[in-house]
């Protein structure tokens, strides 16, 4: 055995093994049966895809079966700018600067002389955050770029909204308060329509990233539905709470109306000193892979969102 895997980890003729594994997973395997596979690995279970009851099995039938060109649009960080400058007003776009699908325009004279954030439109993952043009490797920015842009993250995620994106990249603003932080983010989880749970993540990109949870008047919710951050940490929620912002009702105004044409939408909002910007848009919140815990919270939760095209 111990042979075997010095073969196929650590061989030429094993990086051809896994390569060839990879393509047969990616473009063979039928979605119903990777999902179901990922599924019983996270929660020792394989999800009910004919009458799911859960939210997490819920979100693993709108990933199969819930399907629209404006999924694609929304979930496109680009084309997603049109959609909520039409339904809720440009005015909460995060100023955009630059645009382009060739990551060798990614240069220092093409950006602003401010802080900016490069990300690609098409995939999950944060973005290159720059403070100072002058303390940035550029070839090495466009040769991550480059890679990126070649991957389909529909191949990893079987998340159909994101098979027929145009990759590009975007370079944004970078959100700052006053003080120079950036903002903490409040993730608006819609279901028919209606705010049904706030998440807030503060210290993103740490490993002190906490995500408290409360429903729609702001009150602490007794479950937690964690990310992994790696090491056996996850993104718990914090002891401290999060101060309800005061422009609340208007993020629910607005999350609501972005999320009106969807059985299920995350909508991402950022307060940066009472200001609001819109962040994204995201169908499957953790690929619905990740335990709400307690457990009979995930199918609380389910049985709060109606699936219209079942």
């Amino acid at each position: 055995m111990k042979l075997v895997r010095q073969i196929y980890y650590e061989s030429k003729f094993g990086d051809v093994l896994q390569r060839l594994y990879y393509w047969y997973r990616d473009n063979l395997i039928p979605k119903s049966i990777h999902i179901s596979r990922k599924y019983k690995k996270n929660f020792g279970k394989r999800p009910n895809l004919t009458n799911p009851k859960t939210l997490n099995e819920k979100i693993q039938w709108l990933k199969l079966n819930d399907k629209s060109p404006l999924h694609t649009q929304c979930a496109d960080k680009y084309a997603v700018r049109d959609y909520v400058a039409s339904t809720i007003g440009n005015e909460y776009l995060v100023p955009l600067y630059f645009h382009t699908k060739n990551p060798k325009e990614i240069i220092p004279e093409k950006l602003p002389n401010r802080p900016f954030i490069i990300k690609t439109n098409h995939d999950s993952g944060g973005g290159i955050i720059v403070k100072e043009k002058s303390s940035i490797n550029w070839q090495d920015v466009q040769e991550k770029l480059a890679v990126r842009l070649k991957c389909n993250y529909y191949k990893l995620s079987k998340e159909w909204q994101y098979k027929n994106i145009v990759p590009r990249i975007i370079v944004e603003d970078l959100l700052q308060d006053k003080k120079g932080n950036i903002p903490s983010d409040f993730k608006f989880h819609c279901f028919n329509g209606k705010v049904q749970m706030i998440q807030v993540d503060l210290g993103r990109g740490t490993l002190s990233h906490y995500r408290n949870w409360y429903s729609s008047d702001w009150k602490r919710e007794p479950y937690k539905w964690s990310s992994p951050k790696g090491g056996g940490i996850y993104t718990d929620p914090s002891e401290e709470d999060v101060p309800k912002p005061k422009a609340f009702e208007k993020m629910i105004r607005l999350s609501e109306k972005l999320a009106k044409k969807f059985d299920y939408v995350r909508v991402d909002l950022y307060d940066v000193d009472d200001k609001i910007y819109f962040g994204e848009l995201t169908f499957h919140h953790d690929g619905g892979f990740q335990p709400i815990i307690p457990e009979k919270w995930d199918e609380i939760l389910g049985q709060r969102l109606t699936l219209t095209k079942i």
